[in-house]
């Protein structure tokens, strides 16, 4: 997956959207699709601490042995 966002960019996208809300920047034509983004952004983030998550505990597992 060479288009496959990353968490920081993910994380940084979701922090200006609900910057945008907090500020009134955000029209309520716009609230939707912002509301939807902001669903698939939490989504690719969880994945991917839980991702992280994993690794992190194979590796603690490997050096265990």
């Amino acid at each position: 997956m060479a288009n496959e966002i990353k968490y920081t960019e993910a994380f940084e996208e979701l922090q200006q959207i609900v910057s945008d809300m907090e500020d009134g920047e955000i029209t309520v034509d716009e609230l939707s699709i912002k509301v939807k983004r902001a669903a698939e952004l939490i989504k690719i983030c969880k994945n991917k601490l839980t991702a992280t998550e994993e690794d992190v505990n194979l590796i603690l597992k490997e050096l265990e042995n």
